[in-house]
């Protein structure tokens, strides 16, 4: 097997474990599938105003549904898994090193999501305990991390956009790649790409998860930033839209 392939099935594998680990631990898998409520809600504030917008409100609730929401994606990465080497072999370098990076994202997303869940109070969470359960953690490389796949899949679906070939290519395989099983990922990979093309360029939704996000996740770990959240003139609500 190549590199790539490995890279990706290694990452499934990542996943597949965070999931057991939850299994295993019914009170752990509450706290985090609220975690994960909480921050797609932190998410749509954080970016209410793009929302707002006919031009880039596609594209925020792409990530919004795919990158952010609690949705179970295990018979999806089940079959996904399955069908690796095929994807590998069938589809242009260009999306599957795109789907590397999304695998590595889902990989890290879900390993970052149980460690806070280890340290969460309850399934409360709002925005002064999801500060503390990130400070708790630590792992502040993984968070930029995190930021740096995300943008790193966005950009890659922009650059789509400007590829006729590639876009062409895609097209072509919706035969083989419902025969291979891979019909999910096809309509992720179109979806991405017919939404980010709506935008008519996404240079200003790019700057905007990029800036936001990293300066959110520098407060992430500042210790002055659960004082911020939780004094008597700001109230948690409030707080939900600014901090990740």
């Amino acid at each position: 097997m190549t590199k790539t392939t490995n890279a990706i099935l290694e990452a499934l594998q990542q996943v597949d474990a965070e999931r057991a680990r939850r299994d295993a631990d019914p009170a752990l898998h509450e706290r985090v599938l609220a975690l994960k409520h909480y921050q797609q809600e932190r998410f749509a504030r954080t970016y209410a105003d793009l929302l707002a917008q006919d031009r880039y409100a596609p594209a925020a609730r792409f990530f919004l549904d795919e990158l952010y929401g609690p949705r179970d994606y295990r018979a999806r990465d089940a079959q996904f898994a399955r069908v690796v080497p095929a994807l590998v072999r069938l589809f242009p370098d260009d999306v599957v090193h795109t789907v590397r990076a999304l695998s590595l994202l889902h990989a890290l997303s879900e390993s970052l999501d149980s460690a806070m869940g280890q340290v969460l109070a309850s399934t409360a969470v709002d925005a002064s305990e999801y500060v503390r359960a990130w400070q708790a953690c630590g792992r502040e490389r993984d968070r930029d991390r995190q930021i740096d796949l995300t943008l790193e899949v966005a950009r890659a679906l922009d650059g789509y956009t400007r590829n006729p070939w590639l876009r062409n290519s895609l097209r072509m395989m919706r035969g083989p790649a419902r025969v291979a099983g891979l019909s999910e990922l096809q309509g992720f990979l179109e979806s991405g790409f017919d939404t980010f093309r709506g935008m008519r360029g996404a240079q200003v939704f790019l700057d905007a998860i990029e800036q936001r996000e990293r300066a959110l996740a520098a407060r992430l770990f500042d210790k002055d930033a659960v004082t911020c959240v939780t004094g008597p003139s700001r109230s948690t609500d409030a707080a939900l839209g600014q901090l990740p």
